[in-house]
């Protein structure tokens, strides 16, 4: 042991003052053997009227539960009936949102490339479900309700990459009639 350092008291501090006694026993009556007793099969009496009841637990991947009409789980971008995108990249809903995990970058419509009804489209809209608290105000805050949170919750992934949900991954697919009309144009 070095010089410098404090050396520590050969006995420790103890618990009582120099006088003080131990605590004397509580005074009264003791419980007995039949309280024990008594105490023992209530608790039994519980155990055993929970072993009979019927089991409600969930076998969760193979029975999923239902959620509430309001509950708020993945997003999606929807589109109108014709197929066109239904988000104008008004940047509405990532000003909403309070931790800032919404990128939207708008982009001008053109005659020969219509992508939504309006002068603009959201040419980059990447939402960051790692941050995302789905609090749902950027559904709130969207004016032509082009961004919906849905019942899934079943979010999990294998790497942090995968959570910056694109607009490829978040659009709803087209209905099926203009899916139908589209491949039977053809590549030109």
């Amino acid at each position: 042991m070095a010089d410098d350092e404090t050396k520590l008291p050969e006995h420790p501090e103890p618990l009582r003052r120099p006088g003080e006694r131990v605590p004397a026993k509580p005074e009264g009556k003791r419980p007995g053997v039949a309280a024990d007793v008594a105490a023992l099969a209530g608790g039994l009496k519980t155990t055993l009227s929970e072993f009979f009841k019927p089991v409600v637990t969930t076998e969760y991947p193979e029975e999923k539960t239902t959620r509430s009409e309001r509950y708020r789980g993945r997003h999606y971008l929807r589109r109108y009936d014709n197929g066109l995108e239904r988000c104008i990249g008004c940047e509405l809903c990532a000003a909403a949102c309070p931790v800032g995990c919404i990128l939207v970058i708008a982009a001008e419509n053109t005659d020969e490339k219509r992508v939504s009804p309006g002068e603009r489209y959201a040419k980059t809209y990447e939402i960051n479900m790692l941050r995302c608290i789905f609090c749902g105000y950027c559904e709130d805050a969207c004016p032509v309700q082009a961004i919906v949170l849905g019942p899934e919750y079943e979010l999990s992934d294998t790497s942090r990459e995968k959570f910056i949900y694109t607009k490829e991954k978040l659009l709803e697919p087209l209905p099926p009639d203009v899916q139908a009309r589209l491949d039977s144009k053809g590549p030109r």
